[in-house]
């Protein structure tokens, strides 16, 4: 298939008409017409539907340019690598990340990166989802004990562990034989009833009573330390607190946290998501994931 003609198609549907690309491309009119219905007779499909005063993309014209606009971007940049016989990062670079790192980390992480590659722009996106890479044009997403995926490849730059701990006031109970410790908890929205937390290698068994739901993890540690109740966080986020004793560890969960950095695995690797991933990793040499108070 002719890239060219492709890319002529996405100026066009960008733009909203052979006229006004025309005018941003300096291309003629013409060509980017021929060039389109050269596209369509290829496929078998109509991309636009032309009328005398509009131009609109048919189901099949919004279906191919979803589909080419991140390609044909890294395409764009790999013949722009190329023709500089340079390989510096440069143009957008789109991050997906979880709410809680992009609130305690994100920030300083892509303010020392875009000192370092100031011909990148980072947008990132923080939510709690598994966002589609391809669908939705990012080009990293950092994800939390990802599942295997055939179409992501990616490294493990950091680590975290969960920790069961309480305000000084809130005592925790004795355990009697192998029943699970009933405490006043703060739990997330994900909590389910039921649930139990295995703390100091399986040697401490609790059993939440939520007091509190709480929807952000940075909500939940300031209510643990208010005293409403035992909860389960993650170290990173909790360090200074119990080093000056504001919160007191019950015990850490058995499995570490793994935070991952992950990329598409078919696309062409551009420079700016090799140097972000390589960056990150040494954003955090030893592995574990602190924040910085």
């Amino acid at each position: 298939m002719d890239l060219n003609a492709l890319n002529d198609f996405q100026l066009v549907a960008v733009h909203g008409g052979f006229g006004r690309a025309s005018r941003a491309s300096g291309r003629s009119k013409a060509t980017l017409s021929r060039r389109v219905a050269e596209l369509e007779e290829s496929l078998g499909v109509r991309l636009f539907e032309r009328s005398d005063r509009s131009l609109e993309l048919t189901e099949a014209g919004q279906l191919l340019l979803a589909r080419i606009e991140g390609p044909m971007r890294e395409v764009a940049e790999a013949v722009a690598a190329a023709r500089d016989g340079l390989d510096t990062p440069r143009g957008r670079l789109r991050v997906a990340a979880p709410l809680l790192f992009s609130q305690v980390a994100l920030g300083r992480l892509a303010a020392a990166f875009q000192a370092i590659h100031p011909d990148v722009q980072i947008e990132a996106v923080a939510e709690d989802r598994l966002a589609d890479l391809v669908e939705e044009h990012f080009d990293v997403a950092i994800r939390i004990n990802p599942h295997k995926d055939s179409m992501l490849v990616g490294r493990c730059f950091a680590r975290d562990r969960l920790v069961l701990v309480a305000a000084p006031s809130v005592q925790l109970p004795k355990q009697s034989g192998d029943e699970p410790l009933h405490i006043p908890a703060i739990v997330m929205p994900t909590y389910r009833e039921g649930e139990v937390w295995f703390v100091q290698d399986g040697q401490l068994t609790v059993e939440p009573r939520p007091v509190l739901r709480l929807s952000s993890l940075l909500t939940v540690r300031d209510a643990a330390v208010a005293g409403a109740g035992a909860a389960m966080l993650p170290q990173s986020i909790i360090g200074g607190l119990l080093e000056r004793g504001e919160l007191v560890s019950w015990g850490a969960a058995g499995n570490e946290v793994e935070l991952w950095v992950l990329h598409t695995s078919r696309r062409l690797q551009s420079p700016k998501v090799r140097a972000f991933v390589e960056f990150i990793c040494h954003y955090y040499p030893n592995g574990s994931f602190v924040v910085q108070e």
